[in-house]
């Protein structure tokens, strides 16, 4: 259950306990910031913290106070907890570091963190190991160093669990209102799951950012998620780090597509959450969400008066989900009226120069290139600095697109090419105006892209299981319990010893294929022979396998494709559902789409869509298309054992499925598993 952290984020009063350069600076950052309530230092000794009359200690605080700075080391910080939260105060922020975080250096940290755990009691604590936050809304904060954001009245929230990128983010000047910005530090109690719950309960808040090094509670996640879709406020995310899935022994294909990553991706998308690769785009996507909220689809159009500026635009877009709609036959009459016959019509747009300064011909020719079936029409402006040049006679364009925004009641943008080359003044001017300033034109197109993520939150994530020493089922085992969930496999027979082998061959009949037992990669072994068409045959390639044991299968024919269906437990998102392209295609396209489990039919299907092969599954070149039905209730089988056997499960691999145009059979299963739970 979530702790209450409205008294701590937005305290009537801040204490701020211990007297060095850190705390001196939280309380001359409230008074600079205007905080309105009551700031009360708290030492031993000391006469006076940062300009104000210090107390002695907690119990002469005249109440307890709502938000605690806790700036002493981390032995004195257990004990100050402890007191606090046996007071009733709203909570502390956890300055000192060497606890849970610092483990690998200091066998104390954990034990340590587990103190500080138990002292904290229902409080709520932020850290240790980091900042604190800063409230610019109420002007609150407990932040022990300079920052560079400033108060406003409504803005978006971001939560990270670095400290310094936390500084790094409020000094920017793209002109992004910044409600919050709060640092998690090693989150011994409060994650950012459930600082994010708080903040977007803050109806002034837009928007949530996060960065995120790991995700620790799944369930919170989910709950995130779930409210901020119940609000109307998008969250958009960096996800960084390797997941402990990266320690786990790799000896399948799934586990080597799957990678270190593909669980996050595959969590943030189930969850609706937009994911960006890095500080800029996150800026520039929270800048779009607050003031225009998620675009209803990534259609863009460009304005510039550049043909490289247009042909930039198109390229730039181009490895991105943004599309240009063609102009319209209205969209064409309107602009020729607004130009005249020396312009080239085209989606991006150069417009030219000759109506510049003509603000009303220029508002014609901005409203005439918006439409109903485009999201958002984008400017492609670069200011001239303005130490060295006057930006007055760019004055028009600004003028023009804000007129266009509020004749036309649809959404604009303006973006500049070199992010430094929107002023911050300027991109102030245009939020107030509702226009989006961009700073940057691939932030820009990467925001309109990640800003129409879709939540598709559905059941909860299956939680991975323990599993302590995963060891190689034998393969004809593996597929006979797989069978029994609804996988089609082949005929075959087991040969315990080489006298055995004709035997199996003849109860399996030709062609058939023979298989080495007990080798996760056989055909890099060279443990796998197909097309075998006679007994002799069959018992030539026995004799020329170092396996002792043998499988005996018939030979499937009629191959349209051939996928790879994985699943591999991830301790940190739960069982990551593989899908790519199998056989000999396997490591060389790496091409795969990922899922968490459970998933539906309908996910699945889409996501067969999505893989580079799509074509040939769907018929290709006169050929015939794959059983569509077939893989998916191969696919379900395989998540089904899995939703009822997953205590003990380490992977799943069947590599590869092979797609028929009437079935699809699974030529080769590896089954990864604790096979001693008792």
């Amino acid at each position: 259950m979530a702790r209450n952290l409205d008294r701590l984020l937005r305290p009537r009063n801040i204490a701020v306990i211990g007297g060095g350069a850190w705390c001196r600076a939280v309380v001359e950052q409230c008074r600079k910031m205007g905080f309105a309530g009551q700031i009360w230092p708290v030492h031993p000794r000391a006469e006076t913290v940062g300009g104000l009359l210090a107390f002695a200690s907690l119990n002469a605080l005249p109440e307890p106070p709502d938000a605690c700075f806790v700036g002493v080391n981390r032995e004195a910080t257990i004990a100050l907890v402890g007191q606090l939260s046996q007071m009733g105060a709203g909570g502390a922020v956890c300055f000192a570091s060497g606890f849970l975080e610092a483990q690998a250096e200091d066998a104390e940290g954990a034990d340590l963190q587990a103190g500080l755990l138990d002292a904290a009691g229902e409080m709520p604590i932020l850290g240790p190991n980091c900042y604190g936050f800063v409230n610019y809304l109420d002007g609150a904060l407990l932040w022990p160093d300079q920052h560079g954001g400033q108060r406003c009245e409504s803005g978006v929230a971001v939560i990270t669990q670095s400290s310094n990128i936390a500084i790094n983010l409020t000094m920017q000047t793209r002109g992004l209102p910044l409600a919050y910005v709060v640092t998690a530090g090693n989150q011994a109690q409060c994650g950012i799951a459930d600082i994010g719950l708080s903040l977007l309960d803050d109806p002034r808040v837009t928007a949530l950012g996060l960065h995120i090094e790991g995700f620790g509670d799944l369930r919170g996640f989910e709950a995130l998620a779930a409210k901020a879709q119940a609000l109307g406020k998008p969250i958009v995310a960096i996800k960084v780090g390797q997941s402990d899935q990266a320690r786990a022994a790799t000896i399948s294909h799934t586990a080597s597509l799957a990678g270190q990553d593909a669980g996050a991706a595959a969590l943030l998308r189930r969850l609706g959450i937009a994911r960006v690769p890095d500080l800029p785009t996150l800026l520039e996507t929270l800048k779009l969400l607050h003031v225009a909220g998620p675009l209803p689809q990534a259609t863009v159009a460009t304005i510039s008066c550049s043909g490289g500026e247009a042909s930039l635009a198109a390229d730039t877009a181009m490895p991105m989900a943004v599309t240009f709609p063609p102009l319209n036959p209205r969209q064409e009459t309107d602009l020729r009226a607004a130009l005249g016959p020396r312009v080239a019509l085209a989606n991006p747009l150069d417009y030219h120069t000759y109506i510049w300064r003509d603000v009303p011909a220029m508002t014609r020719c901005f409203a005439a290139m918006s439409d109903p079936g485009i999201a958002i029409t984008i400017l492609i402006v670069d200011f001239p600095r303005a130490d060295r040049c006057d930006p007055d006679d760019w004055d028009c364009v600004i003028a023009a697109c804000i007129a266009a925004q509020h004749e036309t009641g649809r959404q604009y943008g303006m973006a500049a090419t070199l992010p430094e080359l929107m002023p911050e003044t300027v991109a102030a001017q245009l939020l107030a105006a509702g226009v989006v300033p961009f700073s940057g034109l691939t932030e820009a197109l990467a925001a309109c892209a990640a800003s129409v993520t879709a939540s598709s939150i559905s059941s909860p994530v299956l939680l991975p299981e323990a599993c302590k020493n995963p060891r190689l089922v034998p393969e004809a085992e593996a597929k006979i319990t797989l069978a029994t969930f609804g996988l089609r496999v082949p005929r075959s027979a087991r040969a315990a010893h080489l006298d055995d082998v004709g035997q199996a061959a003849k109860a399996v009949g030709f062609p058939q294929v023979l298989k080495g037992e007990g080798i996760a990669h056989k055909t890099e072994a060279g443990a796998v022979c197909l097309n075998l068409q006679e007994e002799a045959e069959t018992l030539a390639a026995a004799k020329n396998m170092t396996a002792r044991s043998f499988l005996i299968e018939e030979m499937i024919t009629g191959a349209l494709s051939e996928l790879l269906i994985g699943v591999m437990r991830d301790p940190a998102h739960g069982y990551v559902l593989t899908i790519a392209a199998g056989g000999v295609l396997t490591e060389i396209l790496k091409d795969s789409v990922s899922l968490l489990l459970p998933t539906t039919h309908a996910d699945v299907d889409a996501a067969l869509d999505r893989l580079k092969i799509a074509p040939l599954l769907n018929g290709y070149r006169g050929k015939p298309p794959c059983d569509r039905e077939a893989i998916l209730r191969a696919v379900m089988a395989v998540q089904d054992y899995v939703l009822a056997d997953a205590s003990g499960l380490q992977e799943i691999e069947i590599n590869p499925l092979i797609c028929t145009q009437h079935d699809a059979i699974a030529a080769d299963a590896l089954l990864r598993r604790d096979l001693d739970l008792n």
